[in-house]
């Protein structure tokens, strides 16, 4: 038989009887494995815990804890219950061999040895041993590298989620912005020309008024016609009205220069470089835009919204993406309160006023803040705990692409802010955005 050499194993012999070990030592001494003994359970269990023998030798009759109760140790303890052991018996009972193993044991070889025998399957179990070690590093090692390809898949993931993202909102904000700039322009022509001449207008119409004044007063008995006339076409009261109709003409004007400011506004194209922006202009010029679907309506009775601005300095931002931020949010909160309403309909409960609260405030000196709170329904823990998730949405096919938010929350942080919700059922729903100053 050819020796086998295995320079790293370690063999711990156990047994009562002197003679049975000098036996076996003497049997695998050329082998060049090293060799501990014990002549009891409780020193076998001492030694296998500190010196982590590569195989076990165990007899079963011993005084004391037999080789069974020292298994049943052994195989309990996580630091030993991997070690292969080798029960060596004088028993034949086939009921005691099987309880060997039952218990974790691998083999047995029986007394008086057979040193070929015992050599055999020593050899054996050490060779299985070595083989379970190099599978356990495999595993190990396939694990780390199955962790890292992961990691690394999950990566690549959220960065092709985050490019999508930013695709969307590039293409999003390039056509709405092209659109409302167009429509804030178109709207701007008239409104110049109008404005330009409503003031001479205005003027010219005074004049004839205070010359139609000074005809009357000097030519005290018209004609007939023109009394008549005066008469049919309420002359007086035409005098009174016409300054009245000019200012309500110029407050309509003023009106729609704004709604073509706030266009522009919230149109601005800043995707290149951060410029100094008022929160509050953008904020104000979202307000503007939404302003038809703040009105009362079918759906919903009129919308409050309550401004609570602080004292804010400009921010270095790109003023575009926040006021897509505002429209996000103030829109969802809209169709929460137009969900609060249909809901409470449904159960023949009353409608409370609706109000959208808006905070502004300077947080921790370093941050800007912006709460936006309705008090609708509210979200459940599950729905706010996937409210920023890409294509995540409670609204109904067709009404909700899932992004808005998601957009929101990336737009939040490429300014290295945050943007967080709370929410209760019943209690409405808060998004806070924190900008740095």
């Amino acid at each position: 038989m050819n020796k086998f050499t295995f320079p790293t194993a370690t063999i711990l012999i156990v047994d009562d009887n002197q003679n049975n070990l000098k036996v076996l030592c003497e049997a695998i001494a050329d082998y060049g494995w090293e060799i501990l003994v014990a002549n009891d359970g409780e020193s076998a269990i001492e030694q296998a815990e500190y010196a982590h023998p590569d195989l076990i030798l165990l007899d079963i009759m011993m005084p004391g804890i037999d080789g069974f109760d020292t298994c049943v140790h052994l195989k309990s303890n996580p630091e030993t219950c991997e070690i292969p052991i080798i029960f060596m018996t004088a028993l034949s009972d086939t009921i005691d061999k099987v309880k060997g193993l039952s218990i974790g044991g691998v083999d047995y070889v029986t007394k008086p040895f057979h040193t070929e025998e015992v050599l055999a399957r020593i050899n054996v179990h050490l060779q299985l041993r070595s083989l379970n070690k190099q599978l356990e590093e495999q595993k190990l090692d396939l694990e780390k590298r199955v962790a890292a390809r992961t990691n690394e898949l999950s990566k690549a993931l959220h960065e092709l989620q985050q490019s999508q993202l930013q695709l969307v909102q590039s293409e999003k904000m390039s056509t709405l912005g092209q659109l409302v700039a167009s429509v804030a322009h178109e709207i701007n022509n008239p409104v110049g020309f109008i404005t330009g001449n409503l003031s001479h207008l205005a003027d010219y119409t005074y004049k004839i008024i205070n010359h139609l004044q000074i005809y009357r007063r000097n030519y005290l008995e018209p004609i007939a016609e023109i009394t008549q006339d005066a008469k049919e076409i309420c002359l007086d009261e035409l005098i009174k009205e016409i300054p009245d109709v000019i200012s309500s003409m110029e407050v309509g004007i003023d009106r729609i220069s704004n709604i073509s400011i706030s266009l522009r506004n919230f149109s601005r194209s800043d995707t290149s470089n951060k410029v100094e922006f008022d929160i509050h202009q953008g904020i104000d010029s979202t307000l503007m835009i939404l302003k038809p679907r703040l009105k009362a309506s079918k759906k919903h009775p009129e919308i409050e919204v309550i401004k609570q601005y602080g004292d804010l300095p400009l921010v270095n931002c790109y003023p575009g993406q926040l006021n897509q931020v505002f429209m996000n949010i103030i829109s969802n909160a809209i169709d929460a309160l137009e969900e609060s309403v249909a809901f409470l309909e449904r159960h023949q409960r009353n409608q409370a006023i609706l109000t959208i609260s808006i905070v502004t405030k300077i947080d921790d000196e370093n941050y800007v803040s912006i709460s936006i709170k309705d008090n609708g329904l509210g979200m459940d823990a599950e729905i706010q705990r996937r409210i920023f998730d890409q294509f995540f949405t409670t609204k109904s096919i067709g009404k909700g692409t899932g992004l808005g938010l998601s957009i929101s929350r990336q737009i939040a942080e490429k300014h290295e802010g945050i943007i967080s919700c709370v929410s209760n059922l019943g209690q409405g729903t808060e998004f806070t955005i924190k900008i740095p100053i």
